[in-house]
C-alpha cells in the first residue's frame, strides 16, 4: 500500500501512534521498555510534545491510517543543551521496508534544522541493523556505545549513540 508524504500528527492518530509504540514494546528491542504505553501514558506524551512545541511527525496510507511517526525530545535536561535533542522513529510493522523511516528521519533532520538546532542524537539498539544503517545513510556517525545497558528478552542489550552535527545555529547564545 502506498504511502503519502510526511504530515504533522494530530490527536486522532494516538491509536495508532499507541499501537506502533506497544508493538515495538512487545516485539522488538527499538524501546527499552516491558509494558505496553496506556492511552493515559500516550496522552500525556503527546500532550508533552505539544506543550513543549517538539514535532511528531508522521505518514499515513493510502486508506488515511499511520504508517509510521518521528519526533524528538531533549538530549538532556540542561541548559547548555538547548541546540541539541535526542530523536525518535517508528514504522509500523507491516510498512517497513517501504522507505517511510527514511522520510520520517529526513523530515526530522530538516525539522531540526529549522528550529535551530545543533545535533540531533539517536540512541539505537546495537542488534537494529536496518535503523543503524538507515542514520549512516543520513550522514549520522557513531558516537559511542554502552554495553550491557538494558536487558529484555532474557538477555543484556547494548546501546548506540548515533549523531547528526547541523549547520545550524547561526548565532548561538548562552543563557
Amino acid at each position: 500500500m502506498s504511502a503519502g508524504p510526511v504530515i504533522c500528527c494530530r490527536e486522532d492518530h494516538l491509536g495508532a501512534i499507541r499501537a506502533i509504540y506497544n508493538d515495538a514494546i512487545l516485539h522488538t528491542t527499538a524501546l527499552y521498555e516491558y509494558q505496553p504505553r496506556s492511552v493515559e501514558t500516550v496522552q500525556a506524551w503527546w500532550e508533552a510534545k505539544q506543550h513543549a512545541g517538539y514535532p511528531v511527525l508522521g505518514v499515513e496510507r493510502a486508506d488515511g491510517t499511520l504508517a509510521g511517526f518521528a519526533s524528538w525530545g531533549p538530549f538532556r535536561p540542561f541548559p547548555a543543551f538547548k541546540y541539541s535533542v535526542e530523536h525518535s522513529v517508528y514504522v509500523a510493522a507491516d510498512s517497513r521496508g517501504e522507505g517511510i523511516g527514511r522520510r520520517l528521519l529526513e523530515a526530522i533532520v530538516a525539522e531540526a534544522v529549522r528550529h535551530d538546532l545543533r545535533l540531533l542524537v539517536g540512541a539505537i539498539d546495537a542488534t537494529n541493523a536496518a535503523s543503524l544503517a538507515l542514520h549512516r545513510a543520513l550522514g549520522f556517525v557513531h558516537a559511542g556505545s554502552i554495553r550491557g545497558a538494558g536487558f529484555k528478552f532474557g538477555r543484556w542489550l547494548d546501546l548506540e549513540f548515533w549523531q547528526r552535527s547541523l549547520p545550524t545555529p547561526a548565532r548561538p547564545v548562552d543563557g
